[in-house]
């Protein structure tokens, strides 16, 4: 009885040991089999990077020097703009102060030269009343 019992275990080790073999071949073909997908894998992204993202990114690093150029350029621009701004601010300013003076001069001497003429027509009307006045009162009679 201790034969069939020892032929027994012998026969499930035997057994136990070819399933782990077994297992040991699935899982290295498994490992096999990942890491081939895993470089594939790994092609795939190079060959898309190569592809489609280093043109991309020269593209876009070209893109990002011709707005820095862009920027450059509006910034000097602006920087002209206003200067500009400020001498026609300074000029508009100044020749406001010249127009006000002058304004200013020329309203003085109308004024005087209104003044002159004004007393001149009121001397004139003056004399015209006293000589309209004078021709028609009635004489007064002359004593002897």
């Amino acid at each position: 009885m201790i034969d069939g019992n020892l032929e027994t275990t012998n026969v499930l080790l035997a057994v136990l040991a070819a399933v782990s073999i077994l297992e040991g071949v699935v899982l290295l073909a498994a490992l096999a089999f990942g890491y081939r997908l895993y470089r594939q894998a790994m092609q795939t992204v190079r060959d898309i990077e190569a592809r489609q993202l280093a043109p991309l990114a020269s593209r876009v690093q070209a893109l990002a020097a011709s707005v820095e150029a862009i920027l450059a350029d509006v910034k000097g621009v602006t920087g002209r703009v206003s200067r500009g701004t400020e001498r026609v601010d300074t000029a508009i300013a100044a020749s406001i102060d010249r127009v006000d003076r002058t304004a200013g001069r020329v309203r003085a001497s109308m004024t005087s030269r209104i003044a002159r003429v004004a007393g001149f027509m009121q001397g004139v009307r003056s004399a015209v009343e006293n000589l309209w006045n004078g021709r028609h009162r009635p004489h007064a009679p002359t004593a002897i």
